[in-house]
């Protein structure tokens, strides 16, 4: 697993392509509290169908996360596996060792915006185009293009997801050149055209990927978790 962002500051753990963030463990939390599925959904104002459709998906990659029982004396209920458990006591270990880091550590760039597509734009940087949320900003302007450590996915290239297959609109292909360990997160740096990207990474995932200098990598993150700073 990976750490990957929607925003700045929020961790997700990723598994094909399927991330497990803040609203999945608040809904593991509200089923383990209530005690069914249709508990948690209504204490936290979500559909019980929505809850149950996010539950299959999780358990698609993640493994059985909840067990169901229906009807019977009791009347039914829901409680957590111990995958579920496990997977809530990672993610709870992974957000707190980011909160408890005074600043998260960014990959900056320079360009020049090529295009604007709503609150998208295209901005050509010295490792390509690059997709970013954009306000204010118009084609031809010169921005910073920032992307901070814990918005950055590493994949061993035999694993990358194809381009279509994954909502991270950029992707790049490096090689690590220096890894910083720490207990429960290291910080990666790896070299794309000479550019140094900095990446957050899980201990677990740092051994899946078999993360060393030298290691070959493709780098992804999302255009939403990518911010332009104009330059006068």
């Amino acid at each position: 697993m990976t750490i990957d962002a929607t925003g700045r500051g929020r961790a997700a753990l990723v598994e094909d392509g399927v991330e497990f963030d803040d609203r999945d463990a608040t809904l593991l939390r509200a089923i383990d509290r209530t005690g069914s599925v249709a508990g948690a959904a209504s204490d936290l104002g979500r559909s019980r169908a929505r809850a149950l459709r996010r539950i299959e998906t999780l358990e698609d990659v993640f493994g059985a996360v909840v067990e169901r029982h229906r009807g019977g004396s009791d009347g039914g209920g829901s409680r957590l596996t111990q995958t579920g458990r496990d997977l809530l006591a990672r993610y709870d270990r992974l957000a707190a060792a980011l909160a408890a880091a005074a600043s998260v550590p960014e990959t900056v760039l320079t360009g020049d915006v090529r295009a604007v597509d709503g609150e998208l734009a295209t901005v050509a940087t010295e490792v390509g185009d690059v997709r970013a949320l954009q306000s204010g900003v118009a084609a031809g302007d010169t921005v910073q293009v920032r992307v901070g450590a814990d918005a950055v996915t590493l994949h061993s290239p035999a694993e990358a997801p194809r381009p279509d297959a994954t909502s991270a609109r950029n992707r790049v292909s490096g090689r690590v050149a220096a890894i910083d360990p720490g207990e429960t997160v290291l910080e990666v740096d790896v070299t794309v055209d000479d550019v140094a990207f900095r990446a957050l990474v899980t201990a677990d995932s740092a051994t899946r990927l078999g993360l060393e200098p030298g290691r070959d990598l493709v780098v992804t993150w999302k255009a939403t978790a990518t911010r332009l700073v104009p330059l006068e």
